[in-house]
């Protein structure tokens, strides 16, 4: 129990619980949108049974990818994936609007499921980096997130647009574990351990770099409504 005492493994925590609620947005919009369409009891059915079917999944992923990223190159070719993660955040663009209501029950639950799970690709991924291996610290951060991410997504959702320091800073922090996750891919860990400054100096590249990237490209976006053909 010693472990929880260490500020390390609060940091880590942080991480992950952030990382989940950052990347979540987008699940919350699937949620409402796929039961916007049924009754009002049972739009309630349809987020409870639809969450606890994605989560299930999710966890069931999770560890999986704690796993794979312990064999030697994947740890490399998460943090690349991290860092695009962390430039689409910033970037935006996703496309939710295309999810239809359901009138169905059924449905709806196999819609936020199936759309959960395509979508959480970057919770999966960024949640197994920040955890370390760390299966408590998996498991809490997962356990703390969910609630938050059911009961609040809503309150979460106008918060981020108030406060998009709060994006910015979710994406810096997946550039960050992208450099850590980078620099202890057990093909360079070795190599990376003799060079101490890297463990510092990679990480921070990889947030300044994902900010700066996507704050460019989104400069580079045109306005809402305007003519993207326009010189």
């Amino acid at each position: 129990m010693a472990v929880l005492t260490h500020p390390d493994f609060w940091l880590a925590l942080a991480q992950i619980i952030l990382i989940n609620i950052v990347l979540s947005g987008d699940n919350a919009v699937v949620i409402a949108m796929a039961s916007r369409s049924l009754a009002p009891a049972q739009q309630k059915q349809a987020i409870l049974f639809g969450s606890v079917g994605a989560i299930v999944l999710r966890v069931v992923l999770t560890f999986f990818a704690v796993y794979l990223l312990t064999l030697p190159y994947l740890k490399l070719v998460g943090a690349v994936l991290l860092l695009w993660i962390g430039v689409g955040l910033l970037k935006g663009g996703d496309a939710d609007d295309e999810l239809q209501g359901h009138a169905s029950l059924g449905a709806a639950i196999k819609t936020i499921v199936v759309a959960d799970l395509v979508m959480s690709l970057d919770n999966v991924v960024g949640v197994a980096a920040a955890a370390k291996g760390n299966v408590t610290l998996l498991v809490l951060g997962l356990v703390v997130s969910i609630p938050l991410i059911i009961f609040g997504s809503t309150l979460l959702l106008k918060l981020m647009e108030r406060l998009p320091v709060i994006v910015t800073l979710g994406a810096g922090l997946l550039g960050w574990v992208a450099g850590e996750m980078a620099v202890s891919d057990p093909a360079i860990a070795d190599w990376a351990q003799q060079r101490h400054v890297l463990h510092t100096l990679v990480p921070a590249l990889g947030a300044i770099g994902v900010v700066l990237v996507g704050k460019w490209l989104t400069s580079r976006q045109p306005a809402p409504g305007a003519d993207p053909t326009a010189a």
